[in-house]
């Protein structure tokens, strides 16, 4: 071919393609500030603006879940989804990138969809990075056969600590029962052969034939510039072809059920568990919300009909429920924890006539109102909360439209006591019902579910209320936050507030009224865990039912927890109803009554949760390195007792220890107090002071610390968990030094190396990456601001023949850490991980609340933060190398491991 003549086509095919270049992205639609595109290719693109936070979210869905796998795929969808994490040729070290970029990145797997999500910090290079590296691993992941080998023990063994846990088996198994023929009857996660066993080419062709652009929702939202962001999207999917095969669909319908199924489990455990579940339509159908509703009125802790009934009556620990939103008609499923004394058949027998009743006498006015309430402080949260929002929908994209949140969220506040009573009658039919026990058994008739509605047709022409009210631009530099800071003090406490514009006007306050010393609140550490919990369940003016109405109808919510000489109470609200919400805790802290009864509910609710643990690897390996850290008398506050001694501790407290203890040590002579968010300072600060002001004790207060000074002796302790297919490799180390050591920065980003960055660190590239050992290891170090202890510790989760395995590479991992130093790279990618975390924790709202509490509790401003993260911007390899070196030895470690260790 002449030179010529190549000219002449080069330029011919020059024309060509720009001929036939991709359109621009075209609208489709917008929703309360949402709005969704659509390009060339099939993919769509929803964009949602929202500059208060300094953060950008992406979140790719991929319609395709456990619904849409094959004979022998079980399990397929979620494995895919963990082999999308392995490098491609565009990303060789995304793990690494991810970290340096400071981002918070997931993926997760379900009945109908599959996403991978990333959080970052804003800025155009993260934003287009992050699409890029989506569009990327859509089509260009390698999947190849020595990756998939180590990559299916990974998941394996998440497999294994699934079957660690009763309850969920349980449900799967009830699942597998009311489903005959439908894969929501199967185990996302899928089984153990077909995990073990997927061809390396079947999973590349899974993966070839669900990902692809037009099966693709692509959310992207935080402070971005939609022009420029339709750029990148077009920039990096746009190429992607869409294939000329159809996206294959499913169409197995599920038969209406033709009786009561019993399902009963036996395993080793110690709390017995009862279970129904009932067939309901899909999200998208009419009766969804009144089912949503009539699940809430069974379920809802304190106030549900079943909670009453059942946990009330100390029948059962605990009640939960969910009615699942899915694309196919889908189901309600309720659990409850048999409290011990009770027949789990009777248990069972009980959660049906409360049901039946339900059916016969039908729901009332106050109840319908309440659980509306319930659901709409739940969505306003939610909408709030950009990054929670924009996972959210992905459920509802693959119910069928993003939109049919919104939409169903509307027809929620349509729904009446007759709608509730209707789907009552129609779904909740013991031969529509399946019957699950941990450890007896029922009876059953036909229930027919309506196939899901056009959804298409549904939202076509729906276009939502008003947009959100949108929050300020929040710099989060150290500087800039302190510059905004106003402290003062009421009584004793030391308060912080932080007005800032937020989305929905959301504020978040933390209290931690501090009392008692060591000696004073000996044999008392009970009491105190419970006292701050009882207060928040009944007032002279409400009672606990009273309470949680008012907090529903204020859209805002109230916890408590407490330790010994600590009571903290967190609330999370809106700027128009925050000081309603302060009188409320007013109420709380001046005015409680203890009610024996909601004692009784608490100790049998822990008691339960202790009994579960007595078998859990999970839980008997840390708490044995707890106690051997913490080497204090028995009745000292900080003694950490073993399980069997907490449990005779928790069944003997007296609701006389928790009220003596509140009338005797409870006021505001000393803690901390921190509002961050959208609040009208001077009304704030006039009702804490109603809230607080004039409170006194006389008992004196002494900060109740806590040395290093008595490490305990290396050993390794093995814990024998019979037929528990998960273990747990816990360990750790005491130090006597603070945060304000010269070496703590460096301790810190040392940690950050080992183990405290995710997939990047060099235990996950290790144990899990490379060997295929476990599906979780980490480490983490933590110092005191005040007491000369810092404490180092180490844990992972595996099949139990391979735990020695474990041990052997985790200590090998700090060895060589500690022999050969970091290099520059993992230095310069820890560094920048680290400091874009803390600075998306300061802008986090709660985290920041608590940042901001510690620093008054610790005498500091934010000063402390921008030296530690000027100090951190400053290290070398050799500081690393020096610092590790002079505090951290493999061989000093406790260490133990729980499992079924077989001989």
């Amino acid at each position: 071919m002449s030179r010529q003549w190549m000219i002449v086509g080069l330029t011919m095919l020059g024309l060509a393609i720009q001929t036939t270049q991709a359109a621009e992205p075209r609208k489709i639609g917008s929703v309360e500030g949402l709005t969704e595109y659509q390009l060339d290719n099939g993919l769509k693109v929803v964009l949602f603006p929202e500059p208060s936070k300094d953060k950008i979210i992406v979140n790719m869905t991929v319609l395709v879940g456990s619904r849409h796998e094959g004979y022998g795929e079980a399990g397929m969808a979620h494995l895919l989804e963990h082999m999308l994490f392995k490098p491609t040729a565009g990303h060789p070290r995304p793990d690494q990138d991810l970290q340096s970029r400071g981002a918070d990145y997931n993926g997760t797997t379900w009945v109908d969809r599959t996403n991978y999500y990333e959080t970052m910090p804003a800025g155009d290079d993260n934003l287009e990075w992050a699409i890029g590296y989506e569009a990327d691993r859509l089509v260009n992941c390698p999947i190849k056969g020595e990756e998939l080998a180590s990559e299916m023990t990974v998941v394996r063994n998440e497999f294994e600590m699934g079957e660690n846990n009763p309850k969920a088996v349980l449900e799967q198994r009830m699942m597998a029962a009311a489903y005959e023929w439908h894969n929501y009857g199967k185990s996302t996660i899928g089984n153990r052969a077909d995990i073990e066993r997927v061809p390396v080419d079947n999973l590349r062709a899974f993966y070839k034939k669900f990902y692809r652009p037009d099966n693709v929702i692509l959310f992207i939202g935080g402070r971005l510039d939609e022009a420029k962001t339709l750029a990148m999207v077009q920039k990096h999917f746009g190429p992607i072809a869409r294939p000329e095969e159809p996206i294959p669909s499913t169409y197995t319908e599920e038969p209406a059920q033709d009786g009561e199924r019993v399902i009963t489990l036996r395993r080793v455990g110690s709390v017995a568990v009862a279970g129904v579940a009932y067939h309901i339509p899909a999200s998208a159908d009419q009766e969804f919300p009144a089912v949503a509703i009539l699940e809430a009125i069974l379920t809802a802790d304190k106030t549900g009909r079943l909670y009453k009934s059942l946990v009330e009556r100390r029948r059962a620990a605990k009640v939960q429920g969910m009615a699942y939103a899915w694309h196919d008609p889908g189901a309600i499923f309720i659990t409850a924890e048999v409290a011990a004394g009770n027949e789990p058949n009777g248990v069972v027998e009980g959660m049906v006539d409360t049901i039946e009743e339900v059916v016969t006498k039908g729901i009332t006015e106050t109840e319908l109102v309440r659980a509306k309430q319930q659901f709409r402080k739940y969505l306003d949260q939610v909408l709030a909360d950009t990054p929670k929002l924009l996972v959210e929908l992905s459920d509802s994209a693959a119910a069928g439209d993003w939109r049919l949140f919104f939409l169903n969220r509307d027809r929620l506040e349509n729904v009446s006591v007759d709608d509730v009573n209707a789907v009552a009658k129609k779904y909740l039919q013991a031969t529509n019902r399946t019957v699950g026990v941990y450890l007896p058994t029922q009876q059953p008739q036909r229930t027919p579910v309506a196939a899901a509605p056009d959804v298409a047709k549904l939202v076509k022409d729906y276009t939502g209320r008003p947009e959100y009210s949108v929050g300020e631009v929040f710099d989060v530099s150290p500087a800039a936050i302190e510059s905004r800071v106003k402290r003062t003090t009421i009584e004793g406490v030391k308060v912080a507030m932080l007005p800032k514009k937020n989305r929905g006007g959301t504020v978040s306050l933390q209290l931690r009224l501090r009392y008692g010393t060591a000696k004073s609140l000996f044999g008392q550490t009970q009491a105190c865990e419970f006292m701050p919990t009882l207060m928040t369940r009944g007032t002279r003016e409400l009672t606990s039912e009273q309470l949680a109405d008012q907090l529903d109808e204020l859209q805002s919510t109230l916890a408590a927890s407490g330790g010994a000489g600590e009571a903290t109470f967190v609330i999370q609200s809106k700027r128009e109803n925050l000081t309603a919400v302060i009188d409320v805790l007013r109420q709380v802290l001046r005015e409680p009554v203890f009610p024996v009864s909601e004692l009784e509910i608490l100790q049998q609710r822990r008691v339960s949760e202790l009994q579960e643990q007595t078998s859990e690897p999970q839980a008997l390996a840390p708490r044995i390195i707890s106690q051997k850290m913490n080497p204090y008398p028995v009745g000292d506050v900080r003694h950490q007792p073993s399980l069997v001694e907490e449990l005779k501790q928790l069944q003997g407290v007296e609701l006389a220890s928790v009220k003596k203890i509140y009338a005797d040590f409870l006021s505001a002579q000393a803690g901390e107090l921190v509002i961050v968010g959208d609040f009208d300072a001077d009304a704030t600060q006039k009702a804490l002071t109603t809230a607080l002001g004039g409170w006194k004790t006389k008992m004196p207060y002494e900060r109740i610390s806590r040395t290093a000074d008595q490490p305990p002796k290396p050993e390794m302790i093995r814990i024998n968990t019979p037929d528990k297919a998960n273990a747990m490799y816990f360990a750790g180390l005491l130090l006597a030094l603070r945060d304000d050591h010269p070496d703590y920065p460096a301790l810190v980003i040392g940690n950050e190396v080992l183990g405290g960055s995710g997939f990047a660190s060099r235990l996950m590239s290790r144990i899990r990456e490379k060997e295929g050992l476990s599906y979780g290891v980490m480490s983490s170090f933590r110092a005191s601001p005040l007491d000369q202890r810092a404490t180092f510790s180490m844990m992972a989760i595996c099949n139990p023949e391979n735990a020695e395995k474990v041990v052997a590479l985790a200590r090998e991992e700090i060895e060589r850490l500690v022999k050969d130093g970091v290099s520059s790279d993992e230095l310069s990618d820890a560094q920048q991980g680290w400091i874009k975390g803390s600075e998306a924790d300061r802008g986090d709202d709660g985290k920041l609340a608590a940042i901001l509490a510690n620093g008054l509790f610790a005498g500091r401003t934010l000063d402390y933060q921008a030296k530690l993260e000027a100090k951190v911007k400053g290290l070398t390899p050799r500081d690393i190398k020096q610092a590790l070196q002079q505090h951290l030895d493999a061989a000093k470690l406790v260490n133990a491991v729980a499992g079924d260790l077989k001989p």
